[in-house]
């Protein structure tokens, strides 16, 4: 039989909750227009009993911010199977879900502001950047990179975020053209590299020469053709 008396957490339980409730709260709204009190409600406790928990307003937010970082980070992982053109696609896949399910935590967490502007969660910021530079190079089979393939990738990974950004401001373009897209940018920007480079035109080479008929890469190519002709 119930009995209705609450079940006392410990302390670690109640600092996952609490990360857990702010986060929600972070998928709504930006982490700088909700307070401590709004936390402290959706969680079931009083407000002296968060700051017991968490020393401070900003040290809740990096906890949480982290605890995205690190989902974020997460989505960049993919299994060394089938053609680069395929594994992007299910990174950006991926990556879009997260941009969808936290939207303006990740819109403020990428531009900055009070609440998230401090040097902890810009150092997350380019953990998270970092992380999918090395899983780029690893499917890549790249362990000393030269310049221009770092110049390339950490171009693409800008352009992913921007284009998150811009996207999650209306919404305007249909997703699923954005994630083909930013797969098809990749590839453009190593021919331009290649353009330049010999060791970048040995790697483009390496990058198409197990890419199926209907993957992102060929696709592309087939649209760039149909434009000259």
């Amino acid at each position: 039989m119930t009995t209705g008396v609450r079940r006392r957490m410990g302390v670690e339980e109640r600092r996952e909750q609490l990360i857990g409730v702010a986060l929600e709260l972070f998928a709504r709204r930006s982490p700088d227009e909700v307070s401590i009190d709004e936390i402290a409600s959706a969680a079931g406790i009083s407000r002296p009993l968060v700051y017991h928990y968490f020393p401070g307003k900003l040290s809740l937010y990096e906890a949480a911010l982290k605890r995205a970082a690190e989902d974020l980070a997460s989505r960049f992982e993919e299994p060394h199977e089938g053609s680069l053109g395929g594994r992007l696609l299910r990174v950006m896949r991926r990556f879009f879900d997260f941009v969808d399910e936290h939207g303006p935590g990740f819109s403020a967490l990428m531009r900055g502001g009070p609440a998230v502007g401090s040097s902890a969660t810009n150092a997350l910021i380019d953990s998270v950047r970092q992380v999918a530079y090395q899983q780029i190079l690893s499917h890549l089979r790249v362990t000393d990179p030269p310049a221009r393939l770092e110049l390339l990738i950490r171009s693409w990974i800008s352009l992913a975020e921007s284009t998150a950004l811009i996207w999650l401001d209306g919404r305007r373009v249909p997703r699923a053209e954005l994630e083909t897209q930013l797969v098809h940018d990749f590839a453009a920007l190593a021919a331009v590299s290649a353009a330049y480079d010999q060791e970048m035109t040995d790697l483009l080479r390496h990058m198409l020469k197990d890419e199926p008929h209907d993957g992102p890469f060929t696709d592309l190519a087939a649209r760039l053709i149909s434009l000259a002709s």
